[in-house]
Protein backbone atom coordinates (compact mmCIF):
# COMPACT_ATOMS: atom_id res chain seq x y z
CA UNK A 1 0.00 0.00 0.00
CA UNK A 2 3.02 2.24 0.65
CA UNK A 3 3.69 2.80 -3.09
CA UNK A 4 0.27 3.68 -4.22
CA UNK A 5 0.10 7.14 -5.57
CA UNK A 6 -2.74 9.24 -3.60
CA UNK A 7 -4.20 12.29 -6.10
CA UNK A 8 -6.83 12.99 -2.87
CA UNK A 9 -7.89 11.93 0.52
CA UNK A 10 -10.74 12.17 3.19
CA UNK A 11 -10.81 15.78 5.08
CA UNK A 12 -10.84 15.96 9.06
CA UNK A 13 -14.22 17.73 8.72
CA UNK A 14 -16.00 19.96 11.46
CA UNK A 15 -14.27 18.89 14.93
CA UNK A 16 -15.76 20.14 18.14
CA UNK A 17 -13.31 21.40 21.57
CA UNK A 18 -15.75 18.60 23.06
CA UNK A 19 -14.17 15.53 20.68
CA UNK A 20 -10.87 17.10 20.45
CA UNK A 21 -10.97 16.93 25.05
CA UNK A 22 -12.04 13.36 24.55
CA UNK A 23 -8.97 12.60 22.40
CA UNK A 24 -6.30 14.04 24.67
CA UNK A 25 -7.94 12.54 27.77
CA UNK A 26 -7.68 9.62 26.27
CA UNK A 27 -3.99 9.67 25.99
CA UNK A 28 -3.86 12.02 29.67
CA UNK A 29 -2.77 14.57 27.64
CA UNK A 30 -4.39 17.67 29.41
CA UNK A 31 -6.78 20.46 28.71
CA UNK A 32 -7.39 21.16 25.46
CA UNK A 33 -6.41 25.52 25.02
CA UNK A 34 -6.86 25.66 20.90
CA UNK A 35 -6.80 23.98 17.52
CA UNK A 36 -6.10 25.39 14.22
CA UNK A 37 -5.72 23.86 10.57
CA UNK A 38 -2.01 23.32 9.69
CA UNK A 39 -0.65 25.20 7.31
CA UNK A 40 0.83 22.50 4.81
CA UNK A 41 -1.55 19.46 5.35
CA UNK A 42 -1.88 19.07 1.48
CA UNK A 43 -4.24 15.84 2.06
CA UNK A 44 -6.22 17.68 4.77
CA UNK A 45 -5.01 14.87 7.14
CA UNK A 46 -4.10 16.96 10.01
CA UNK A 47 -5.10 19.58 12.50
CA UNK A 48 -2.62 21.25 15.36
CA UNK A 49 -3.92 20.89 18.80
CA UNK A 50 -2.19 21.95 21.59
CA UNK A 51 -3.13 21.87 25.33
CA UNK A 52 -1.53 22.08 28.80
CA UNK A 53 0.48 19.02 27.46
CA UNK A 54 2.05 20.61 24.91
CA UNK A 55 1.47 20.93 21.08
CA UNK A 56 0.67 17.93 18.87
CA UNK A 57 -1.00 17.31 15.30
CA UNK A 58 -4.01 15.07 14.74
CA UNK A 59 -4.26 13.39 12.18
CA UNK A 60 -7.19 11.44 11.21
CA UNK A 61 -10.12 10.12 8.83
CA UNK A 62 -7.27 6.93 7.41
CA UNK A 63 -6.53 7.21 3.58
CA UNK A 64 -6.28 3.00 3.28
CA UNK A 65 -6.80 0.44 6.24
CA UNK A 66 -3.52 0.19 8.27
CA UNK A 67 -2.30 3.75 7.61
CA UNK A 68 -1.18 4.22 10.79
CA UNK A 69 0.42 1.30 11.89
CA UNK A 70 2.41 1.54 8.71
CA UNK A 71 3.28 5.58 9.90
CA UNK A 72 4.08 4.18 13.38
CA UNK A 73 6.61 1.08 12.19
CA UNK A 74 8.76 3.85 9.58
CA UNK A 75 8.66 6.31 12.65
CA UNK A 76 9.32 4.18 15.24
CA UNK A 77 12.23 2.96 13.44
CA UNK A 78 14.09 6.09 12.22
CA UNK A 79 13.74 7.44 15.50
CA UNK A 80 15.73 4.73 16.81
CA UNK A 81 18.47 4.23 13.98
CA UNK A 82 18.80 7.59 11.67
CA UNK A 83 19.25 10.50 14.69
CA UNK A 84 16.76 12.24 12.10
CA UNK A 85 13.70 14.01 14.10
CA UNK A 86 10.67 12.34 13.69
CA UNK A 87 7.09 12.21 15.36
CA UNK A 88 7.65 10.46 17.73
CA UNK A 89 6.50 8.84 19.94
CA UNK A 90 2.76 8.27 17.61
CA UNK A 91 0.05 7.32 18.97
CA UNK A 92 -2.66 5.58 17.69
CA UNK A 93 -6.34 5.10 18.42
CA UNK A 94 -8.07 2.52 16.45
CA UNK A 95 -12.07 3.18 18.10
CA UNK A 96 -13.88 5.69 16.04
CA UNK A 97 -16.47 6.43 19.10
CA UNK A 98 -15.00 10.30 19.30
CA UNK A 99 -14.96 11.43 15.56
CA UNK A 100 -16.10 8.74 13.29
CA UNK A 101 -12.89 7.47 12.22
CA UNK A 102 -9.41 6.40 13.76
CA UNK A 103 -6.46 8.54 14.45
CA UNK A 104 -2.62 9.01 14.97
CA UNK A 105 -1.60 12.11 17.32
CA UNK A 106 2.31 12.96 17.30
CA UNK A 107 4.25 15.51 19.18
CA UNK A 108 4.33 19.13 16.47
CA UNK A 109 7.71 19.19 15.92
CA UNK A 110 9.61 22.58 16.01
CA UNK A 111 10.69 24.80 12.86
CA UNK A 112 9.96 26.27 9.24
CA UNK A 113 8.99 25.19 5.85
CA UNK A 114 11.81 25.96 3.75
CA UNK A 115 9.12 27.65 1.50
CA UNK A 116 7.35 29.56 3.85
CA UNK A 117 7.54 33.02 2.79
CA UNK A 118 10.09 34.42 5.34
CA UNK A 119 12.64 31.87 3.62
CA UNK A 120 11.92 31.10 0.01
CA UNK A 121 14.25 33.89 -0.56
CA UNK A 122 16.96 34.05 2.24
CA UNK A 123 20.24 34.54 1.71
CA UNK A 124 21.32 31.15 3.55
CA UNK A 125 18.94 29.06 0.90
CA UNK A 126 21.84 26.96 0.03
CA UNK A 127 22.69 26.06 3.91
CA UNK A 128 19.13 25.10 3.91
CA UNK A 129 19.53 23.00 0.75
CA UNK A 130 22.63 21.31 2.00
CA UNK A 131 21.04 20.44 5.47
CA UNK A 132 18.45 18.84 3.57
CA UNK A 133 20.51 16.48 1.44
CA UNK A 134 21.98 15.10 5.06
CA UNK A 135 19.28 14.49 6.57
CA UNK A 136 18.02 12.93 3.68
CA UNK A 137 21.53 10.74 3.54
CA UNK A 138 21.05 9.85 7.30
CA UNK A 139 17.05 8.94 6.40
CA UNK A 140 18.89 5.89 4.13
CA UNK A 141 20.88 5.18 6.85
CA UNK A 142 18.61 2.63 7.33
CA UNK A 143 18.66 -0.47 5.33
CA UNK A 144 16.64 -3.61 4.78
CA UNK A 145 17.63 -6.95 3.91
CA UNK A 146 15.01 -6.71 0.41
CA UNK A 147 13.35 -4.18 -1.27
CA UNK A 148 9.46 -4.14 -0.53
CA UNK A 149 6.81 -2.69 1.12
CA UNK A 150 5.38 -2.23 4.59
CA UNK A 151 2.51 -5.23 4.86
CA UNK A 152 0.07 -3.75 7.68
CA UNK A 153 -1.99 -7.50 8.50
CA UNK A 154 1.85 -9.05 9.20
CA UNK A 155 3.68 -5.61 10.82
CA UNK A 156 6.42 -6.20 8.65
CA UNK A 157 8.06 -5.83 5.18
CA UNK A 158 6.50 -7.76 2.49
CA UNK A 159 8.99 -8.12 -0.37
CA UNK A 160 7.93 -6.91 -4.00
CA UNK A 161 6.16 -9.49 -6.17
CA UNK A 162 8.90 -9.32 -8.68
CA UNK A 163 12.62 -7.97 -8.78
CA UNK A 164 12.75 -4.14 -7.32
CA UNK A 165 13.55 -3.30 -11.00
CA UNK A 166 10.82 -4.96 -13.23
CA UNK A 167 8.39 -3.16 -10.32
CA UNK A 168 9.93 0.02 -10.77
CA UNK A 169 10.15 -0.19 -15.21
CA UNK A 170 6.75 -1.40 -14.85
CA UNK A 171 5.41 1.50 -12.77
CA UNK A 172 6.75 3.80 -15.32
CA UNK A 173 5.65 2.20 -17.84
CA UNK A 174 1.96 2.29 -16.85
CA UNK A 175 2.21 6.24 -15.97
CA UNK A 176 3.51 6.58 -19.58
CA UNK A 177 0.33 4.50 -20.90
CA UNK A 178 -1.78 6.85 -18.50
CA UNK A 179 -0.41 9.97 -19.71
CA UNK A 180 -1.32 9.11 -23.26
CA UNK A 181 -4.87 9.95 -22.40
CA UNK A 182 -4.83 13.14 -21.11
CA UNK A 183 -1.49 14.33 -23.98
CA UNK A 184 0.01 13.66 -27.26
CA UNK A 185 2.97 11.15 -26.37
CA UNK A 186 5.37 10.64 -29.90
CA UNK A 187 6.70 7.63 -30.67
CA UNK A 188 10.08 9.35 -30.36
CA UNK A 189 9.08 10.07 -26.35
CA UNK A 190 8.37 6.18 -25.92
CA UNK A 191 11.89 5.24 -27.77
CA UNK A 192 13.58 7.85 -25.30
CA UNK A 193 12.23 6.24 -22.26
CA UNK A 194 13.05 2.87 -23.04
CA UNK A 195 15.93 4.13 -24.18
CA UNK A 196 16.99 5.42 -20.90
CA UNK A 197 15.55 2.52 -19.23
CA UNK A 198 17.55 0.14 -21.11
CA UNK A 199 21.04 2.29 -20.51
CA UNK A 200 19.80 2.11 -16.75
CA UNK A 201 19.44 -1.18 -16.43
CA UNK A 202 22.52 -2.56 -15.05
CA UNK A 203 22.89 0.11 -12.62
CA UNK A 204 19.64 -0.75 -11.16
CA UNK A 205 19.50 -4.48 -10.83
CA UNK A 206 22.73 -4.12 -9.58
CA UNK A 207 21.20 -2.29 -6.34
CA UNK A 208 22.14 -5.12 -3.72
CA UNK A 209 21.25 -2.98 -0.37
CA UNK A 210 17.91 -1.32 -0.20
CA UNK A 211 16.97 1.46 2.05
CA UNK A 212 14.30 3.24 3.35
CA UNK A 213 13.06 5.55 0.86
CA UNK A 214 10.37 8.13 2.00
CA UNK A 215 8.88 8.59 -1.00
CA UNK A 216 7.81 11.96 -0.40
CA UNK A 217 10.62 13.83 0.15
CA UNK A 218 8.98 17.96 -0.06
CA UNK A 219 9.31 20.94 1.60
CA UNK A 220 5.70 20.45 3.11
CA UNK A 221 7.48 17.70 4.60
CA UNK A 222 10.52 18.92 6.08
CA UNK A 223 11.05 21.62 8.49
CA UNK A 224 13.96 23.56 9.41
CA UNK A 225 15.64 26.10 11.62
CA UNK A 226 18.88 27.97 12.47
CA UNK A 227 21.24 26.66 15.60
CA UNK A 228 24.47 28.06 16.76
CA UNK A 229 25.53 25.12 14.43
CA UNK A 230 24.31 26.83 10.75
CA UNK A 231 20.50 26.00 9.54
CA UNK A 232 19.47 22.32 10.39
CA UNK A 233 16.36 20.08 10.02
CA UNK A 234 14.40 19.70 12.73
CA UNK A 235 11.97 17.45 11.59
CA UNK A 236 10.38 15.50 9.19
CA UNK A 237 6.97 14.10 8.88
CA UNK A 238 4.24 11.86 6.66
CA UNK A 239 5.82 8.52 5.77
CA UNK A 240 2.55 7.24 4.01
CA UNK A 241 4.50 6.65 0.96
CA UNK A 242 7.37 5.37 2.46
CA UNK A 243 9.43 1.65 1.11
CA UNK A 244 12.84 0.20 0.96
CA UNK A 245 14.62 0.35 -2.33
CA UNK A 246 16.66 2.52 -4.22
CA UNK A 247 17.39 5.68 -1.97
CA UNK A 248 18.14 7.82 -5.42
CA UNK A 249 14.42 7.78 -5.85
CA UNK A 250 14.08 10.56 -2.90
CA UNK A 251 16.34 13.18 -4.97
CA UNK A 252 14.62 14.04 -7.97
CA UNK A 253 10.90 15.56 -6.33
CA UNK A 254 12.82 18.38 -4.30
CA UNK A 255 15.36 18.65 -7.29
CA UNK A 256 12.67 19.47 -9.59
CA UNK A 257 10.95 21.77 -7.57
CA UNK A 258 13.82 23.96 -7.15
CA UNK A 259 14.64 23.66 -11.29
CA UNK A 260 11.52 24.66 -11.67
CA UNK A 261 11.94 27.78 -9.30
CA UNK A 262 15.00 28.55 -11.21
CA UNK A 263 17.07 27.69 -8.17
CA UNK A 264 19.79 25.29 -9.66
CA UNK A 265 22.63 26.61 -7.12
CA UNK A 266 20.05 25.19 -4.08
CA UNK A 267 19.54 22.16 -6.30
CA UNK A 268 23.25 21.64 -6.49
CA UNK A 269 23.76 22.16 -2.59
CA UNK A 270 20.88 19.54 -2.05
CA UNK A 271 22.73 17.40 -4.00
CA UNK A 272 26.39 17.82 -3.69
CA UNK A 273 25.26 17.38 0.47
CA UNK A 274 23.82 14.26 -0.20
CA UNK A 275 26.58 12.93 -2.75
CA UNK A 276 29.24 14.42 -0.70
CA UNK A 277 32.69 11.88 -0.99
CA UNK A 278 30.63 8.81 -1.13
CA UNK A 279 31.57 6.22 -3.77
CA UNK A 280 27.70 6.59 -4.81
CA UNK A 281 28.60 8.24 -8.48
CA UNK A 282 30.44 4.84 -9.08
CA UNK A 283 27.55 3.10 -8.36
CA UNK A 284 25.00 3.92 -11.39
CA UNK A 285 24.20 6.92 -9.09
CA UNK A 286 23.22 9.13 -12.47
CA UNK A 287 21.89 6.19 -14.42
CA UNK A 288 19.26 5.78 -11.27
CA UNK A 289 18.58 9.33 -10.58
CA UNK A 290 17.83 9.64 -14.61
CA UNK A 291 15.11 6.79 -14.08
CA UNK A 292 13.70 8.09 -10.77
CA UNK A 293 13.55 11.71 -12.34
CA UNK A 294 11.71 10.06 -15.57
CA UNK A 295 9.42 8.53 -12.95
CA UNK A 296 8.99 11.50 -11.27
CA UNK A 297 8.22 13.79 -14.50
CA UNK A 298 5.79 11.30 -15.70
CA UNK A 299 3.50 11.81 -12.43
CA UNK A 300 3.80 15.63 -13.01
CA UNK A 301 2.96 15.83 -17.00
CA UNK A 302 0.27 13.25 -16.57
CA UNK A 303 -0.81 15.53 -13.87
CA UNK A 304 -0.92 18.35 -15.27
CA UNK A 305 -2.06 17.45 -18.73
CA UNK A 306 -5.34 16.07 -17.03
CA UNK A 307 -5.92 18.95 -15.11
CA UNK A 308 -4.94 21.32 -17.62
CA UNK A 309 -2.28 22.98 -15.08
CA UNK A 310 0.28 23.15 -17.80
CA UNK A 311 2.87 25.80 -16.79
CA UNK A 312 5.41 25.14 -19.66
CA UNK A 313 6.32 25.58 -23.38
CA UNK A 314 2.92 22.75 -24.32
CA UNK A 315 5.06 22.95 -27.93
CA UNK A 316 7.49 21.04 -25.77
CA UNK A 317 7.38 16.99 -26.48
CA UNK A 318 7.46 15.25 -23.65
CA UNK A 319 10.74 13.43 -24.20
CA UNK A 320 12.17 17.84 -25.14
CA UNK A 321 10.83 19.16 -21.57
CA UNK A 322 11.75 16.28 -19.56
CA UNK A 323 15.43 15.52 -20.46
CA UNK A 324 16.52 18.62 -18.95
CA UNK A 325 15.48 17.26 -15.61
CA UNK A 326 16.94 13.53 -15.94
CA UNK A 327 20.41 15.35 -17.03
CA UNK A 328 19.92 17.22 -14.10
CA UNK A 329 22.26 15.83 -11.28
CA UNK A 330 25.13 14.81 -14.14
CA UNK A 331 24.48 18.90 -14.78
CA UNK A 332 24.25 20.18 -11.39
CA UNK A 333 27.29 17.90 -9.73
CA UNK A 334 29.49 18.84 -12.21
CA UNK A 335 29.03 22.46 -11.80
CA UNK A 336 28.88 22.38 -8.01
CA UNK A 337 32.17 20.62 -8.27
CA UNK A 338 33.67 23.14 -10.61
CA UNK A 339 32.49 26.01 -8.52
CA UNK A 340 34.38 24.30 -5.30
CA UNK A 341 37.59 23.35 -6.98
CA UNK A 342 37.95 26.84 -9.13
CA UNK A 343 40.93 28.81 -7.37
CA UNK A 344 39.94 31.90 -6.24
CA UNK A 345 41.39 35.50 -7.70
CA UNK A 346 43.96 37.47 -5.78
CA UNK A 347 42.64 39.89 -3.19
CA UNK A 348 39.57 36.87 -2.42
Amino acid sequence: MTTTVFFASNSLGYLTDSQLQRMLDRFGLGRLLHSAPTEHGVMKQTLFVTSTAGEFVLKGNPLYPGQWKEEAYFIRHLHAKTGVNVPYPYLIDESDDIFGWSYALMPRLPGQHIHDPELLHHENACAMAAALGRALLALHGWKAEYPGEFDPDRGHIRPFADSHTAWLYGTIRYWLDDAVKYSIITDQDKKWVEQLLDNAQAAMDRLDSPAFVMGDFKPENVLVQQTDRGWEVSGVIDFTTSYFGDAVADLPKLTALYLERGEEEQAASFLSAYVGDSALLQEGFLERFRVHMLHQRLLRWGCAQAMKQVTWDPALSFSEWAEPYTEAAARLLRVNQDRETRPRSEGK
